[in-house]
This record gives C-alpha cells, sequence and structure tokens, in this order.
C-alpha cells in the first residue's frame, strides 16, 4: 500500500474507532489527539523498507532494520506493537504524561497500517518470528492505487456515517447491525433484480 492509502486509511480508522467507541477512552478521545496521534505512527512499520517515505528521511535507522529483519517483518507484527508499548512504558518518565487518547490513538496509527497491509496480496506476519502471512488480498499494487485510494476514501466516508454510541458487540451491537445492513441491501438489491 502507499504512503498516501495509509495515511487516509489511518484516519478512516480513528474516526471509526472513535463513534464505534471501541474502547472507554476512544469514545472519549479528543479528535485532535486522536487523529493527530494515528497519522504519527501511521507510516512507522515501513521504516524497515529505506525507499518507503518514512525510510527514505531516516536512513540510518531504516537501513539497519531492512538489514535485519527484511521488509515486512518484525515492524509488520504484534510484536513490535507489544514491544513499542512496552518501551514506551518502560523510557517515558512517570512524571511526563501523556494523555490515554494519544497512547490509543498512536497503537491505533500503528496498528491501521498492519491492517491495510493485510489487505495486499504479500500480507504481513501477524505472528513474527512465525513465518506465516495474514492476508485478505483485495488490493493488488500492480494496477496503480487508484483502487487503494477509492477504497480507503470509501472507508473514510463510511466511517463517518457510521452512528455513533451505537453499542459495542452483543446483540445489538454494531457487528450485528452492519450484518443486518449489508444482508437487507442484498436482499433488496436480489427482489428488485427479480422483478426487472
Amino acid at each position: 500500500m502507499t504512503a498516501e492509502g495509509h495515511i487516509i486509511f489511518a484516519i478512516a480508522s480513528a474516526i471509526f474507532a472513535k463513534r464505534a467507541e471501541l474502547t472507554p477512552v476512544l469514545a472519549q478521545a479528543d479528535w485532535w489527539h486522536l487523529i493527530s496521534a494515528a497519522l504519527l505512527t501511521c507510516l512507522l512499520p515501513d521504516i524497515d523498507h529505506p525507499k518507503s517515505l518514512l525510510g527514505q528521511r531516516l536512513k540510518w535507522i531504516s537501513k539497519p532494520i531492512a538489514r535485519a529483519f527484511g521488509h515486512r517483518g518484525f515492524t509488520h507484527s504484534l510484536l513490535a506493537v507489544a514491544a513499542g508499548l512496552w518501551l514506551f512504558q518502560v523510557n517515558v518518565p512517570g512524571d511526563w504524561l501523556m494523555p490515554a487518547d494519544v497512547l490509543q490513538g498512536l497503537t491505533l496509527g500503528y496498528l491501521s497500517h498492519i491492517v491495510a497491509d493485510m489487505l495486499t496480496p504479500a500480507g504481513v506476519p501477524l505472528l513474527w518470528p512465525c513465518r506465516w502471512r495474514f492476508r485478505l488480498p483485495i488490493l493488488n499494487s500492480q494496477r496503480g492505487n487508484q483502487l487503494e485510494r477509492a477504497l480507503c476514501l470509501a472507508l473514510v466516508g463510511y466511517a463517518l456515517i457510521f452512528p455513533a454510541g451505537t453499542p459495542s458487540f452483543g446483540a445489538n451491537g454494531w457487528p450485528n447491525q452492519l450484518f443486518d445492513t449489508l444482508q437487507n441491501g442484498v436482499s433488496r438489491l436480489i427482489s428488485t433484480q427479480k422483478v426487472h
């Protein structure tokens, strides 16, 4: 996925996470904190690629990471997320307070990158060092980034119209409501096709 795609996908993820109230902190998050924090880390996993937008600017970090792990290795795994959160807790002084919504926004931005890369044929090694690749290949970078841009912008649009305050999970939660909406839409489409 391109840097542009990752940025748009991170914005969509932040909007959706707040409106879907994925955590109590995200439900109460300040929009500026959340979006800004997500944007700060949405390109960070590609530090393992010296030709990426971030890798070109930080070659002194990017090249050693690329040599050690390769592209879409450790930095695209859940272990990297856990290590990053642990290092942050260990190295940030207790008297330097970061709002919880900023920390969750930083994590969300990083995770959005990993999820977006799962949409490509190469996938990501979520359980690194295990080499299994997790993928749902609906985006093919060889066809240009028009489909990628359209999908990411559609996700922003969906996140914006997502009903805020919808119960998170359970019988009446948003996953169930989303499934019901999709099922009703498909049913209407099929019944319209039969009439014509």
